[in-house]
C-alpha cells in the first residue's frame, strides 16, 4: 500500500492551528481540535449576472479586474466604430471620457479602470497603428506601433505592454514591446494568426492562444519568457474571437470566442494545462473581459441571440481549494 510520505514526501504534520495557505492533498493533524484535515478543490466555478453596459458593443479593448474595469471603442452594429469609453465599478458601468480615435479590434491592455492602453484596431478603413493611453480621466495619444495592425492581442499595464498577432493585409507573428515611451520590436510569435486571446503581467510575459486565419480556428497556445516564445499545451476547444485575463502565466482564463458558432466555453490555465471549466451563461464571440483565473468579468460581444451585440456582463468566482475534517465514519 502506497504511503501518505511516498506520495507527498513528507509525513503528516501535526500543528496547532490550520495552515493559512495549504495546497490541493496536503493533509496535516491539528492539536487543538484533534482532527484530521486536508485540502481538496471545489469541482468548478461558477458564473454570474453583473450589470448591464450602457451601449451594447462587440470587439472593444478591456483592462482592468472584476471589480475595476475599463472597456473602450468597440461595434454597436452599425458604422462607425465606437469611441466610447466605460468605467465598471463591480456593479453598474458609468460612461467617461471616449478615445480620440473611435476603433474595434484594437489591443486592450492594463491593470484597472485608471491604467490602460489602446493599441492599433480598425477604424473603419482599415488597420491602424494609433495607440492611446488612459490616466484615470482622459486619453492621450501617444508613439505608434512599428506595425499597423488589428486583431492582435495582448497583455500588461500602460507602461509596460506586450502586442502580438494580429492582421496587416495578412495574418502576422510580430510581437512589440512597450516601455511607456517607445516600442520595440522583438521575436515573433512561432504561428502567425489574429483574432488570438492575450494575456500578461507586463512586457516579459504573456500568453497567446486561439485564433488563426479565417476562416480556420485554433487551440494553438504560446508562452512568452521575455525573450522567445514557446509553444505549449493547446486549448481543449480550439476557436478565435476568444479573450483572456489573468494574474500571472501560469493563472489565466480564456474565454468565449467562436468555432462555427459563438460559444461560452471557459479553460483554465495553470502554467502547464488548460482545463475546462463552467460555461458562461451567454455564449459569445468578441467580448471584453477582465480579472484573474479567480475573479473575472465579462462583458458585451456578439451572441447569437441578439441582432448585433450585447451589453450582458456575467462574473466568474473561480474554483477554490476547501478544507475537508476527516471522520472515522
Amino acid at each position: 500500500m502506497t504511503t501518505y510520505k511516498e506520495i507527498r514526501g513528507s509525513q503528516i504534520e501535526a500543528v496547532a492551528t490550520d495552515p493559512s495557505n495549504p495546497v490541493e492533498g496536503q493533509v496535516w493533524y491539528n492539536t487543538t481540535s484533534n482532527v484530521l484535515k486536508g485540502e481538496a478543490a471545489t469541482t468548478a466555478g461558477s458564473w454570474a449576472s453583473g450589470g448591464n453596459m450602457n451601449t451594447a458593443r462587440r470587439e472593444m479593448g478591456a483592462a482592468g479586474t472584476q471589480t475595476s474595469t475599463l472597456a473602450f471603442g468597440g461595434y454597436t452594429g452599425s458604422p462607425p466604430p465606437s469611441a466610447l469609453t466605460e468605467s465598471y465599478n463591480g456593479t453598474s458601468w458609468t460612461e467617461v471620457s471616449d478615445l480620440n480615435t473611435g476603433r474595434m479590434v484594437g489591443a486592450g491592455t492594463g491593470s484597472s479602470s485608471t491604467n490602460a492602453l489602446m493599441s492599433g484596431g480598425n477604424s473603419g478603413g482599415g488597420g491602424i497603428g494609433n495607440v492611446e493611453t488612459w490616466g484615470g480621466s482622459s486619453w492621450t495619444e501617444t508613439t505608434d506601433l512599428n506595425t499597423v495592425r488589428d486583431s492582435a492581442a495582448g497583455g500588461g499595464t500602460n507602461t509596460a505592454t506586450l502586442v502580438f498577432g494580429g492582421y496587416n493585409t495578412t495574418v502576422i507573428a510580430n510581437t512589440e514591446s512597450w516601455n511607456g515611451s517607445n516600442w520595440t520590436e522583438v521575436n515573433d510569435l512561432n504561428t502567425a494568426r489574429n483574432y488570438l486571446g492575450g494575456t500578461g503581467v507586463n512586457n516579459t510575459l504573456a500568453l497567446a492562444f486561439g485564433g488563426a486565419p479565417y476562416p480556420s480556428v485554433s487551440g494553438l497556445t504560446e508562452y512568452y519568457n521575455g525573450t522567445n516564445w514557446t509553444e505549449v499545451n493547446d486549448l481543449n476547444t480550439p476557436r478565435r474571437d476568444v479573450v483572456g485575463t489573468g494574474s500571472s502565466v501560469t493563472s489565466a482564463l480564456a474565454l468565449a470566442g467562436y468555432t462555427t458558432n459563438p460559444v461560452g466555453s471557459t479553460e483554465v490555465w495553470n502554467g502547464t494545462n488548460w482545463a475546462s471549466d463552467t460555461s458562461l451563461s451567454l455564449a459569445r464571440r468578441w467580448p471584453g473581459s477582465g480579472g484573474t483565473a479567480a475573479s473575472a468579468v465579462v462583458f458585451g460581444g456578439y451572441a447569437t441571440t441578439v441582432p448585433a451585440a450585447t451589453n450582458a456582463t456575467e462574473e466568474f468566482t473561480g474554483a477554490g481549494p476547501v478544507t475537508r475534517t476527516f471522520t472515522d465514519s
